[in-house]
C-alpha cells in the first residue's frame, strides 16, 4: 500500500513534532512543508532536507502530489484552512481545538463527509498509553461504576495570545473525559479570572469548570498559566477502584487504587453504615510509544483503508462544544449553561 504523501502547514510550536512523526511513519512521506515565517521554515528545513519549504499556503493545498494536510496553525485560522483543503480533496488532521466554534466545526463534518475525505483531530493524549490503559480498565469493569473525574492542568505560562487558558488547556483533559466516560455531558459552568493585563485584550488565565452528567457523574477542571507548579494529574473515581493518572510521572503515571466506601445496613437500628475500603494500590504497565507516532500512523491508517478516526471530527465537535459553553458561562459570572 502506498505512503500516504503529507503535507504540514505551520511549522511554530507543534509543527514540527508532527513534521518528525510524518517523516519517521513508514506509511506516510511528508512532502512539503508552508509556514508564512520564512525563519521558521529554514530551521525545520536544515532539519529534513527531503522535506520541501514554501510560504505559498494556497499553492500546497492544490498539489496533486500531497494526498493529506496537517494545519497546526492558530486556531482562528483552522477552518478557513480545513475547508480550503477539504475542497482540493485532501484529508484533514486539525490541531486542537479543532475550530472556533461549533458552527464551524459542524461546517467542517459535513464537508469531509460530502467530499468522501478523512476529517481527523490531534487529541494526542488519546493515543498515549496512559489514557489508553485507563480506557482499558473501564472497559474490563474494573473501576465500576463511574462517579466523578477530577482533573488539574497548571503551570506558570506558556501565556497565549489569541486563545486564553481555557481554549489552550482545557481540551486536553475534555477529550480525555470524553473518551473514558463515553458519553454526553449535561449541563456545565466555568469561573474564571484574568489577573494579567494583557496592554490589548482581556484572557483569562485561571478558570475552574464543572461538567454535570445529569446522573451523579461529575468532573471538575482546574487550568492556569499562573502556577509556580506544573501538575498534570487526573482522578477518575468508581464504585469499584478509583485510578490516578499523572502524566508528569514517568514510572507509574497510572495508579489504581482499590479504594472506597461500602454502605451497609443496620436494620436493627435502622440506620446505615458507611465503611471504608482501604486495600492495595498498583501501577499498571503502561505503553510508552510516542502518542504522536500513533497519531501518525493512525491518519495513515484511516486514510489507507477509509475507517474512522478514534479522535474524528465530532470528537472533536464535543470538546468545541464544551469549551464554547464554558466560554459563555465564563462571560455570565458562572451561569449553568445546557448542552
Amino acid at each position: 500500500m502506498n505512503a500516504v504523501r503529507v503535507g504540514v502547514i505551520g511549522c511554530g510550536y507543534w509543527g514540527p513534532n508532527l513534521i518528525r512523526n510524518f517523516v519517521n511513519e513508514p506509511q506516510t512521506e511528508a512532502v512539503a512543508i508552508a509556514d508564512l515565517d520564512e525563519g521558521r521554515l529554514n530551521r525545520v528545513g536544515r532539519q529534513y532536507p527531503s522535506v520541501e519549504t514554501t510560504t505559498d499556503v494556497e499553492g500546497l493545498l492544490t498539489r496533486d502530489d500531497i494526498d493529506a494536510v496537517a494545519i497546526a496553525t492558530p486556531v482562528s485560522t483552522h477552518y478557513e484552512l480545513a475547508k480550503a483543503a477539504l475542497e482540493q480533496g485532501k484529508h484533514v488532521l486539525l490541531e486542537k481545538p479543532m475550530t472556533a466554534s461549533v458552527a464551524e466545526a459542524d461546517d467542517l463534518i459535513d464537508l469531509a463527509e460530502q467530499r468522501g475525505r478523512i476529517l481527523m483531530v490531534d487529541h494526542t493524549f488519546l493515543y498515549t498509553g496512559a489514557v489508553r490503559k485507563v480506557r482499558e480498565l473501564i472497559d474490563q469493569g474494573e473501576l465500576g461504576e463511574l462517579f466523578y473525574l477530577d482533573s488539574i492542568r497548571i503551570n506558570l505560562g506558556l501565556f497565549q495570545h489569541d486563545v486564553n487558558v481555557l481554549w489552550d488547556l482545557a481540551p486536553h483533559d475534555f477529550s480525555i473525559m470524553d473518551h473514558w466516560i463515553g458519553r454526553s455531558p449535561q449541563k456545565v459552568s466555568a469561573m474564571g479570572a484574568s489577573p494579567v493585563p494583557y496592554p490589548d485584550k482581556k484572557l483569562a488565565s485561571i478558570a475552574y469548570v464543572t461538567v454535570d452528567y445529569g446522573d451523579d457523574v461529575i468532573a471538575h477542571f482546574h487550568v492556569s498559566w499562573l502556577s509556580p507548579l506544573k501538575t498534570r494529574r487526573m482522578l477518575l473515581g468508581g464504585s469499584r477502584k478509583m485510578v490516578v493518572y499523572n502524566h508528569l510521572d514517568v514510572d507509574n503515571q497510572v495508579k489504581v487504587y482499590d479504594k472506597g466506601v461500602e454502605i451497609q445496613s443496620a436494620e436493627e437500628r435502622r440506620q446505615y453504615m458507611i465503611q471504608r475500603r482501604m486495600g492495595d494500590m498498583h501501577a499498571p504497565k503502561v505503553d510508552q510509544t510516542e502518542a504522536l507516532g500513533l497519531v501518525a500512523q493512525h491518519f495513515a491508517e484511516c486514510i489507507q483503508t477509509d475507517q474512522q478516526p478514534l479522535t474524528d471530527g465530532r470528537a472533536g465537535r464535543r470538546v468545541v462544544q464544551l469549551l464554547e459553553a464554558s466560554q459563555r458561562s465564563m462571560a455570565n459570572g458562572g451561569a449553568v449553561e445546557t448542552l
